[in-house]
């Protein structure tokens, strides 16, 4: 008993000075519940909206507070006319716009039978379903009060308008997703593995005293996934047009350069993992729960960023898949121009140059 207490405390000794493994034991279980608890939900919150009030009436105003004051809706901006729609979706700065028409209490009270229009951004189709949902639940609410108060049954229609996505096909928002999960599972995963296969083996080393340079080694190992990555981008989209019918509203040279150099900030994040470990397990198991599952969780692609804690949406900020899942249906779907969305290709144009330096210096400090 006393020798199989004695291996047990080694056993320990090991795992305690093994900080990687440390971490993993005991981080990354807390990480992962604190991220799925908090991000895995099908509600919506915390959803900005718009207004285009033609009325400035009493009802209107008590609607859009109501809109407001409920915890799925963050009033973003009042608007004065149709041409500020576009505008407003194209820069992201709400989902969803109320429409009230010119005299719409007095409707309200001589006619019994006004309308609100709801227009929302279907790009992500199962978002905005919700969000209109919410705004017909809101202003039912309204109503039946108003019905309360008064002798006549009154009654307010809503017309909803889905841009971008009429038939709400739930491809629009999957196919932009599933190019970023490919590209990161691709890029990221097997270039660390392979860089970490020389080193396991000691073929690197052999690599670094050949008279080609380190740096020249480590592009080399890259190129290949690159080309790979570019023809399953084409094959995708390829298939999404074609066989999805998915459309490709955008620039196909603009949507084929943000995917390329997303690629690359993937490869050189593969090649900062790659460099700060020492198996192939490890950079596998680095690259699939502390970086491929985070980034689908809070990328935007299965839920919705505004629905998270604010640490979470902070921390969402520096996962390149964010900013691609954004590029990518902003170019394909809303067919937007290089103009508006130069912030996300700025962003992950600073992260490839920043991972690619930080991993060669690694690199290079450690095996050179």
């Amino acid at each position: 008993m006393k020798q199989f207490l004695s291996f047990v405390r080694k056993e320990f000794h090991h795992i305690l000075r093994d900080r990687q493994t440390l971490l993993i034991l005991l981080g990354m279980p807390i990480a992962l519940i604190m991220i799925f608890g908090f991000a895995l939900t099908t509600e919506v919150k915390n959803a900005r909206f718009a207004v285009l009030d033609f009325s400035k009436d009493n009802a209107t105003r008590e609607i859009t507070n109501e809109m407001e004051t409920s915890r799925y809706f963050d009033l973003a901006a009042e608007i004065h006319g149709y041409n500020e729609i576009e505008d407003i979706f194209h820069k992201g700065k709400a989902k969803l716009i109320l429409v009230f028409p010119p005299s719409f209490e007095s409707q309200l009270q001589h006619v019994h039978n006004p309308q609100i229009q709801i227009i929302a951004d279907a790009s992500d189709p199962n978002v905005a379903t919700t969000l209109t949902n919410y705004a017909g639940n809101i202003i039912m609410d309204f109503q039946n009060r108003y019905n309360q108060e008064r002798k006549y049954p009154y009654t307010i229609q809503t017309r909803v308008r889905m841009l971008y996505n009429p038939q709400q096909k739930g491809t629009y928002s999957f196919v932009p997703g599933v190019i970023s999960m490919i590209l990161m599972l691709v890029c990221t995963m097997m270039t660390a593995i392979t860089v970490v296969r020389e080193k396991e083996t000691g073929t690197m080393e052999v690599l670094l005293v050949s008279p080609v340079s380190p740096i020249k080694v480590i592009v080399a190992k890259a190129v290949p996934y690159l080309i790979i990555s570019i023809i399953n981008i084409i094959s995708i989209l390829l298939l999404s047009y074609f066989v999805l019918e998915v459309p490709i509203r955008g620039s196909l040279f603009l949507l084929m350069s943000e995917s390329i150099l997303f690629t690359i900030t993937c490869l050189s994040f593969g090649l900062l993992i790659s460099t700060a470990t020492d198996s192939q397990m490890m950079a596998m198991f680095i690259s699939l729960t502390g970086l491929f599952l985070p980034t689908i969780m809070l990328s935007g692609f299965l839920f919705p960023i505004e629905n998270m804690p604010k640490a979470l949406q902070v921390a969402s900020n520096i996962f390149p898949a964010r900013w691609f899942y954004q590029v990518v249906r902003a170019v394909m779907i809303k067919g937007l121009p290089l103009a508006a969305v130069w912030k996300e290709t700025v962003i992950l144009g600073g992260m490839a140059v920043m991972l690619l330096l930080a991993s060669l210096k690694n690199f290079k400090t450690r095996l050179a």
